[in-house]
């Protein structure tokens, strides 16, 4: 059974599987070489005024996410970001992958939780 799994970027080694980038901006200090990404999902990321009102604040996060999950239904790449992870996983783990250095409070987790649910998984 495959399996959505957050990561941070800058961990080795990362799991195998397909490599998705969920951040808007480009991690600091990552060559596009090492990050070696599947697809990089700029669109799906948080808006920019979200992400700097959050400011990875883990007081903000139950309102980040909401707010979050607002965007992604309300984007209009969303449909087509979620057949793509739903096609992935019929091959392999799907890594959504982040840069910010809290691993309980950021946007993969968000991300994650809303694929599962409507993916059913």
């Amino acid at each position: 059974m495959t399996r959505l799994i957050c990561c941070r970027i800058y961990d080795r080694p990362l799991p195998q599987g397909t490599r998705v980038l969920v951040d808007r901006l480009w991690p600091r200090g990552m060559s596009k070489v090492r990050a070696a990404l599947d697809f990089w999902a700029k669109t799906i990321a948080p808006s920019s005024e979200l992400r700097k009102w959050f400011s990875h604040d883990p007081e903000k996060f139950d309102r980040f996410a909401q707010q979050y999950q607002q965007e992604l239904i309300a984007n209009p790449d969303w449909p087509k970001f979620k057949a793509y992870v739903q096609n992935a996983l019929q091959q392999q783990d799907v890594l959504l992958l982040y840069g910010a250095k809290d691993r309980d409070h950021n946007q993969a987790i968000v991300l994650k939780a809303l694929l599962e649910t409507q993916l059913k998984l």
